[in-house]
C-alpha cells in the first residue's frame, strides 16, 4: 500500500489541478476586477489542500470552485473598499514644478484645495467615479467593475459629478481649470 501522502498529491492532481484551466477562465471571466488570478488560485489549491486533510470532500471541482469565487469576492471588495478609503490626498495628484516660482505655486495651491472642496460636494458614488476616472485614469469598463455598476452608470455620475464641480468652481472664480495647468 502506498504512503498516504503519495495518495493525498494523486488525488490532488487527479481531482484538483486537472481543472486549473476551467477554474482560471471562470475567474477571468466572472470577475475581471481580479488582477492576479494566479494568486487566487493558488490560495485555493491550498485552502482546499488543508481541507481534505481535516474531512473527506464529496464533490472536488464543486468545492474547488466555491473557495475560489469566495477568494475572488473578497479581493473585489478589498480593492473597492482601498478605492474608497485611499489615503492619496488631491494635493498629490498635481505637483507644482520645481522651477515655477512662488506665486505660481501658491495659484497651483489655492486650485487643488478648491477642487478638494469642489470633489467633497459630490455625493459619495459621484466622488469615487470622478476620481477613478479623471485622477487615477481607470477605463471605464475597469471602474464599473470595481464599483459593481453598469458602464452607462459610470458614465452618468462621471457627467453629473464634472458639472457639479465646474459650477462649483465658476461660483468661485475658476473657469476651466485642469490639473494640467
Amino acid at each position: 500500500m502506498p504512503p498516504p501522502d503519495t495518495d493525498h498529491a494523486r488525488w490532488f492532481a487527479e481531482e484538483v489541478h486537472a481543472h486549473d484551466g476551467q477554474l482560471r477562465a471562470y475567474l477571468r471571466g466572472t470577475y475581471p476586477a481580479v488582477r492576479d488570478v494566479d494568486d487566487v488560485v493558488q490560495e485555493s489549491y491550498l485552502r482546499i489542500w488543508k481541507a481534505k486533510l481535516v474531512h473527506p470532500i464529496t464533490s472536488t471541482k464543486s468545492f474547488l470552485f466555491q473557495v475560489a469565487r469566495n477568494l475572488a469576492i473578497d479581493v473585489v471588495r478589498r480593492k473597492r473598499s482601498a478605492a474608497t478609503d485611499s489615503s492619496v490626498g488631491l494635493h498629490d495628484l498635481c505637483v507644482p514644478d520645481d522651477s515655477a516660482d512662488v506665486t505660481a505655486t501658491l495659484s497651483q495651491q489655492e486650485k487643488v484645495d478648491l477642487l478638494t472642496a469642489a470633489l467633497s460636494t459630490l455625493p459619495e458614488r459621484t466622488r469615487e467615479v470622478v476620481f477613478l476616472r479623471k485622477f487615477q485614469s481607470v477605463p471605464q469598463r475597469e471602474v464599473a467593475a470595481r464599483l459593481g455598476i453598469a458602464e452607462r452608470t459610470v458614465e452618468t455620475q462621471l457627467a453629473k459629478g464634472m458639472k457639479r464641480c465646474a459650477a462649483y468652481l465658476k461660483k468661485r472664480g475658476i473657469n476651466g481649470f485642469s490639473c494640467d495647468e
